[in-house]
């Protein structure tokens, strides 16, 4: 069964059009998981690229982090109808990411794959020209266990469910593959200015 979400009081700020329709803005950053929080320490972390299910590159920690690293500030948007503005990440890009592995678009979809069996979809138009990364930080910190550190996907434009938390890994997939909430009647999308939340949206 698919829960609709969690309440939540509106801030009262109009911050013109930045805020899509049935959110409401929050100072704090609530932190909703599908599961329990995996505890992976750095040593232990690998992140895979794959293609179908042929592994084509794998990065450890210090490997991953000798990548070329990226600011970006964005907005975010949880599906439960919170949105966070402002919100500063700094990590690999994934342009970067399938440079490094010398990929470049072996299929238009991909699915996510996180330490604790969490996985998501998300069209690799959606993830390259600079519009998602593998977050490492946040707000100037490491990022913590409970929002998917030490590693996580960030994909601000859909709903945040996209963004993966514990992400070790990226498959390209020759179809659009449902991943764990879409199996479970969110969309396969997930565009929250089109209030994507569930199937029938």
């Amino acid at each position: 069964m698919v829960t609709r979400g969690f309440g939540g009081r509106e801030s009262g700020r109009d911050e013109s059009g930045r805020v899509p329709p049935g959110q409401h803005l929050t100072d704090g950053f609530p932190v909703l998981s599908a599961g329990p929080t995996p505890r992976i320490e750095p040593a232990d972390w690998n992140f895979t690229l794959k293609v179908g299910p042929r592994p084509v590159k794998v990065w450890d920690w210090e490997e991953f982090n000798s990548l070329p690293k990226t600011k970006m500030t964005r907005d975010i948007h949880c599906v439960t109808s919170w949105s966070k503005l402002n919100t500063a990440w700094e990590g690999v890009i994934i342009d970067d990411i399938l440079a490094d592995a010398g990929v470049e678009q072996p299929t238009e979809f991909v699915l996510a794959h996180s330490y604790d069996g969490y996985s998501t979809n998300v069209p690799l138009a959606d993830l390259a020209s600079g519009r998602a990364m593998v977050a490492l930080s946040y707000e100037g910190r490491p990022l913590p266990p409970d929002h998917g550190g030490p590693a996580r996907l960030l994909v601000p434009h859909l709903y945040f469910w996209k963004s993966a938390k514990w992400v070790n890994g990226l498959q390209f997939t020759d179809r659009d593959e449902a991943g764990f909430w879409e199996l479970r009647g969110y969309h396969m999308y997930g565009d929250p200015w089109r209030e994507q939340r569930y199937k029938s949206d």
